[in-house]
């Protein structure tokens, strides 16, 4: 077979073109650093690194949103906080107020600051994030959740938990709404409250209230009277009699696994009411105990009445303080799992980061061995 001059003109025209191809090749990994540049050159290697960037572009988006919930979490624990320090004062106050020494005028005065308590609840149950969005609000973050209506104090916010998706498989509720926060508080003991009755013409104070047995509680309704100074009847709603005995003051009257203690001396035909914990929201309760503190008090009688409102408020109040810290610790749990996953998350990127090293980054020196190789090729090959 004759090889004619063009045909190895040919030949050395391609072994050019593929010598100068590969130069070329090496020449763009030295200058960007990067094994491969085009799905052309390392197919399988490509998809490994499109799904090693996805997954890194993912996690991304993963940090960011455990920062904002982080954010929203460390706020809200802030600021109920500072609901806690409010209502802690609030409760010092009532302390003094329930005091012998103090005079209608003297409880006016503590009403004033009391007013200020509430006002700044209200303004913390109204807090906002940095990106001016309502923390207590639920899914409706951009309503305020709580405003005066009247005389009360009513929520706009929705019973919704705001998530956000921190990891593969995690999500993290970033803040509670208002209602859960700041209505959902039992009053009473938690189990049952109890109310003396306002036409009450005796001193009787309430004092300690408590459960013995709560496998005996029904969770009824009830009340207790006073046929005679000296004698106390129990009776249910259907007006049945459930207890009775001899009354001295201080007793600790005892029925259906529960015992609720009476000071001073009630009147005949005086009563108070017992009934199962409800639901009463913070505002109320500090609503009830200003409503107290402004009463005048112009009677032994109507003197007991404010001080036993004042004591239902201290019952009340504790149960708020005890609610606030159950939110807290929650909030303090999710923070905990947010701090979590972004140790996981950083130990998924690194891991990520160091496969797609791996597949894409070039070996400096087989690329540099490569390139005075193929200048050389090339060299000759022009020659």
């Amino acid at each position: 077979m004759r090889v004619t001059n063009t045909s190895m003109q040919e030949a050395w025209l391609q072994a050019l073109a593929t010598t100068q191809a590969r130069l070329a090749r090496t020449q763009n990994q030295v200058s960007t650093g990067l094994r491969f540049s085009r799905p052309a050159e390392d197919p399988v290697g490509a998809v490994q690194v499109l799904d090693l960037n996805r997954a890194l572009s993912q996690s991304s988006q993963f940090s960011r949103n455990a920062d904002i919930a982080g954010n929203r979490l460390a706020l809200e624990e802030t600021t109920l906080a500072r609901v806690g320090d409010v209502l802690q004062r609030v409760r010092e106050l009532a302390v003094e107020a329930n005091n012998a020494t103090q005079t209608n005028e003297t409880r006016a005065g503590i009403a004033s600051e009391v007013q200020q308590a509430l006002d700044g609840l209200v303004q913390l149950a109204n807090t906002q994030d940095g990106n001016g969005q309502y923390l207590f609000a639920g899914f409706s973050s951009e309503t305020q959740p709580f405003t005066r209506q009247g005389g009360s104090i009513v929520y706009n916010g929705d019973q919704g938990q705001r998530q956000l998706q921190i990891g593969a498989t995690r999500q993290v509720t970033d803040s509670d709404n208002g209602a859960a926060v700041f209505q959902s508080i039992r009053n009473g003991n938690g189990t049952f409250s109890v109310s003396a009755a306002p036409a009450n013409t005796g001193t009787g104070l309430l004092g300690q209230r408590s459960v013995v047995d709560l496998s005996q509680y029904d969770g009824g309704s009830y009340t207790i009277s006073f046929p005679t100074p000296a004698t106390f009847e129990v009776r249910n709603s259907a007006n049945v009699l459930v207890s009775s005995g001899a009354f001295a003051p201080g007793q600790a009257i005892a029925f259906r696994g529960i015992q609720i203690e009476i000071n001073n001396q009630p009147a005949p035909g005086d009563s108070f009411q017992v009934a199962p914990s409800a639901n009463q929201d913070l505002f109320a309760t500090l609503q009830n105990f200003l409503d107290a503190l402004k009463t005048t008090a112009s009677s032994p009688a109507s003197q007991a009445d404010v001080n036993n409102r004042i004591g239902n408020f201290l019952t009340d109040v504790d149960q708020a303080l005890n609610h606030m810290l159950e939110i807290r610790a929650q909030v303090g749990s999710r923070l905990a799992a947010v701090d979590s996953q972004k140790d996981v998350n950083a130990d998924v990127d690194l891991h990520n980061k160091s496969l797609l090293s791996q597949l894409q980054d070039r070996d400096d020196a087989d690329a540099l061995s490569r390139l005075s190789l193929d200048l050389t090729s090339l060299d000759a090959s022009q020659k």
